[in-house]
């Protein structure tokens, strides 16, 4: 009996050690959120080639809505969604004409021609319309959207993949959503295109391991972070204005994971978050690996967590980016 209780002591001394230990590296580990962006991230090139400065989430908004597109060497893939989200737009304002828009490119540090084809769109359509925002160097996907969000005039925010896997027409639904939740008396709120209910079908088609890997995903996010959302990942997000600007403010994780931040943080602040059933389809020449990236998420999850309970982190007032 000594013995056994001996045993379990021990247990419990290295599970206390290595909880002790965690802490401290997530919070000695921890990043500070980072607005700052070189002078050339300031400016967007017009369809002349001339180069104008961006303008603030901070200013009051001047279009109904901004489409965030974060772009990693996209050459390829953005033309098929560009074109179905441009033919949406423009058609959506040849019948409502008070509908305005803009389509803001982020090129997240490519190697490739991936800026040269977004500003295609521009010359096409004109800098009101498109805007590119070449990034220096690569950020991740969660920084990309952020510099792009921060530089948008819309009322309303979306962000949308490059790859097209939404139907971009789904925003309808998504709009829908935000107008089915209480954004009073702060006009804050989030809705987001979901895809929960491909899930089965999607196990069907998946490796034991992958399903796995997913499930255990799950699991760590309504664990540590989010609760009552059953898909944060999917790449079509629609916020007010407001609700960007609290939520985009406190982000830090700039990589996969960089969404269940901005829900954590938006129940956080209680900002109403609505979920919606979108089309999705996937497409090839994804930048997500699945197992290293899916550990690399985990590893995110507990540490945002753990970070924001060590007060590594906290929940900032919006502020000027420099």
């Amino acid at each position: 009996m000594d013995c056994l209780c001996e045993i379990i002591h021990c247990l419990v001394g290295s599970a206390v050690a290595a909880l002790i230990v965690v802490l401290l590296v997530a919070h000695l580990t921890a990043g500070m959120v980072d607005l700052k962006r070189h002078e050339k991230e300031t400016l967007f090139p017009t369809s002349t080639g001339e180069k104008e400065p961006f303008p603030s989430l901070h200013d009051p908004s001047s279009l109904v809505l901004s489409v965030i597109v974060p772009a990693y060497n996209e050459e390829l893939r953005m033309p098929v969604m560009m074109e179905e989200a441009m033919g949406y737009l423009e058609n959506r304002q040849k019948q409502q004409p008070l509908f305005t828009y803009e389509v803001i490119v982020v090129d997240d540090g490519s190697s490739d021609q991936t800026t040269e084809v977004a500003l295609r769109y521009t010359r096409k359509y004109g800098a009101d319309k498109v805007r590119v925002l070449t990034l220096v160097k690569n950020r991740g996907k969660g920084g990309a959207v952020r510099m792009g969000t921060l530089s948008s005039r819309g009322k309303l925010i979306l962000m949308a993949d490059a790859d097209g896997a939404t139907k971009f027409a789904d925003v309808e639904k998504v709009e829908a959503g935000l107008h089915d939740v209480n954004i009073k008396p702060e006009n804050m709120a989030i809705s987001c295109g979901s895809r929960a209910h491909l899930e089965e079908e999607a196990v069907a088609s998946r490796s034991r391991f992958r399903t796995f890997l997913m499930y255990g995903f799950h699991f760590l996010v309504w664990f540590f972070c989010v609760r009552g959302i059953k898909d944060t990942q999917c790449g079509f997000k629609l916020f007010t204005r407001e609700a960007a600007l609290k939520t985009f403010s406190s982000l830090h994780v700039e990589r996969w994971a960089f969404d269940v931040e901005l829900l954590y943080i938006a129940q956080c602040f209680k900002i109403p978050i609505a979920e919606v059933a979108v089309n999705w389809t996937e497409i090839e020449g994804s930048k997500l690996v699945p197992v290293w990236s899916w550990l690399q998420m985990g590893r995110d999850l507990v540490f945002i967590r753990l970070r924001y309970i060590t007060g590594a982190w906290r929940l900032e007032s919006p502020r000027k980016t420099d």
